[in-house]
């Protein structure tokens, strides 16, 4: 981090501090946005939070040209987190979790078929191709969330001026409070 942050002129040249807020994995959000929470109380800059899957959208903008995007998050468990996004960038719905099979007939049945990108999109290929998806080759970078598009995000939203903390977007409960339940389960059976 420091020498991302030298790199930009040092700790002064820093107006703002932009973190992705998910979905993704309830552990990594939390130490990701506590993180950056940190950061902005001691340097005394503002935090902005950005959905991750609108960052990874906004990056495959430029790919999609007059295309819809479908951004697609690998939510383990045999499932994805996915939104929408018009040619415009406009994000027309989500983010949802899903089977990929459910949502490979969701976005199948559009008009349109979008560009279909994120790490879920690669994990799930198949199912996507098989309802019309186009899924640009693996190594491509509009798979990838860059943290300049989360930054790009947060400046273009306004960063920082928000009413509330920077909070994560959970789409499902944490695998513990799912174990509990099962554990719970089996001491009652």
């Amino acid at each position: 981090m420091e020498r991302a942050v030298e790199a930009t002129g040092g700790w002064d040249a820093i107006e703002l501090v932009a973190v992705g807020t998910g979905p993704g994995s309830f552990t990594g959000l939390r130490v990701g946005i506590a993180t950056a929470r940190a950061l902005s109380l001691s340097r005394g800059v503002p935090a902005a939070g950005v959905p991750t899957i609108d960052a990874l959208a906004r990056g495959a903008r430029a790919a999609s040209g007059e295309k819809p995007c479908l951004a697609i998050l690998d939510a383990r468990r045999g499932e994805v987190f996915a939104a929408l996004y018009s040619d415009a960038g406009e994000r027309l719905w989500g983010p949802v979790v899903s089977p990929p099979s459910q949502l490979a007939d969701r976005v199948g049945d559009l008009d349109d078929s979008p560009l279909g990108v994120g790490a879920g999109a690669l994990r799930f290929r198949q199912d996507f191709i098989n309802r019309g998806i186009e899924i640009p080759d693996d190594a491509d970078p509009v798979h990838r969330v860059a943290a300049r598009h989360i930054c790009e995000a947060a400046a273009a939203a306004g960063g920082g001026d928000g009413d509330g903390p920077v909070a994560p977007i959970y789409l499902r409960p944490p695998d513990a409070e799912r174990w509990r339940e099962r554990d719970t389960l089996q001491e009652a059976g």
